[in-house]
């Protein structure tokens, strides 16, 4: 059974503040400064250009990729770390257009994060136009579903409001119908009880500075299904997913399975702070995380609908159909938001009036959301919020 007391204590969380933004960067674990100073005095500074073979270094997108295979669920050896997300939605994007015959539409939803669009709308020029990107609401994906769709690309868990996709039940009816299925779990990993091994869907991507606690900037992973991974061909053609790298041959072939999705030197600094916040998940059981999210989540959603009737909930009321986040929306949300911070309650906020909570058991207790509930009441009940120095918009919102 998971020991959420312990687990809290292994975050370094300021004295008298109550941090429910992990839906967009976690904080940091305890364990980081010491895994990086090792990284810096032990191998780096004495190993030197050794610490690629002695180290592993050259070999941690695969054995980090194997630690976040097992909190989504996914096989063994199906999963890399490293670049941006944006990079690998577009990695996963174009090698799936690579495998639909004919078809040239990308089915996406209104709910899709924005980056995840561009890099379609970047794709599209690319191949000057030969596809075409569908946008639909959320709740008409499945009757989108056709065999004239050839790639379906949705993020699980809306940014916005939290609002979760039934991931087994769109993944088989797309492959009913011959459509590749791309998933972007960046507000999943780490926060829902996922089984990409069992859903059979063909591509996830994700990012590990929310719910991983990896720290800003950190890398993203890609996932792709081991039945299909061999007849992949990369178009972004890197390096280190070379079968050979090393022979620094003029031509490009593919590296066996999963490793043929590697592209440049991994971020080894990056990767410190990852394999540290990595390390709590050895005790965890996502399932009782996920529990814990929900019964979180219900007390916030309860106690500021009871005190707030001003915030109207933006995110689904049934738990099921939620991710691990909590939104409301304000009209005066953004203001409010910064009100909040100052009292010592870290939300955010998204345009145009939703504002955020991330909710998880990993350092969250129920104390921490009454004590939020206390705060958010006071700020929007007495509309403390209504001030000039809260109104003036800050670049990150």
């Amino acid at each position: 059974m998971t020991n959420f007391e312990e687990t809290k204590k292994q975050f370094i969380l300021p004295k008298g503040l109550i941090y429910l933004d992990g839906n967009s960067l976690g904080p940091m674990p305890k364990n980081v400064p010491s895994e990086i100073n090792t990284l810096l005095h032990e191998e780096w500074s004495n190993l030197l250009i050794n610490g690629w073979n002695d180290a592993e270094w050259m070999f941690q997108p695969e054995s980090l990729g194997n630690k976040i295979s097992r909190i989504i669920g996914a096989e063994d050896n199906s999963v890399v770390v490293g670049e941006t997300l944006s990079v690998r939605v577009f990695q996963a994007l174009s090698s799936a257009i690579k495998d639909v015959g004919k078809r040239k539409i990308i089915l996406t939803d209104s709910g899709n994060f924005p980056s995840d669009l561009y890099m379609a709308q970047g794709l599209v020029h690319l191949v000057n136009d030969q596809l075409e990107i569908r946008i639909c609401a959320p709740e008409e994906i499945l009757d989108s579903l056709s065999d004239e769709i050839a790639v379906l690309m949705l993020t699980d868990v809306d940014y916005r409001t939290g609002r979760r996709h039934d991931i087994s039940v769109i993944s088989k009816i797309a492959k009913d119908n011959g459509i590749v299925t791309i998933w972007d779990l960046a507000h999943s990993a780490g926060a829902l009880n996922l089984n990409l091994k069992e859903w059979n869907i063909d591509y996830a991507v994700g990012c590990t500075y929310k719910y991983l606690n990896a720290g800003p900037g950190s890398p993203a992973f890609i996932y792709v299904n081991p039945k299909k991974i061999n007849a992949v061909k990369p178009s972004l053609m890197g390096w280190l997913g070379h079968k050979t790298p090393f022979e620094f041959l003029h031509k490009y072939a593919p590296g066996k399975g999963i490793n043929r999705m590697k592209i440049g030197t991994p971020p080894v600094l990056a990767n410190a702070a990852l394999a540290a916040s990595l390390k709590i998940w050895d005790t965890v059981d996502m399932s009782e995380l996920r529990s814990g999210s929900v019964d979180l989540s219900e007390r916030l959603i309860s106690g500021l609908r009871k005190n707030c009737p001003d915030l109207k909930l933006a995110s689904p009321i049934n738990a099921e159909d939620r991710g691990s986040q909590v939104s409301f929306y304000f009209e005066h949300g953004y203001p409010a938001m910064q009100a909040i911070i100052e009292k010592g309650v870290i939300g955010d906020f998204r345009s145009p009036n939703i504002m955020r909570f991330g909710i998880t058991p990993l350092y969250i207790s129920k104390e921490d959301i009454d004590l939020a509930i206390e705060v958010i009441s006071n700020v929007i009940q007495n509309s403390l919020w209504d001030r000039p120095k809260y109104k003036k918009r800050k670049f990150v919102t």
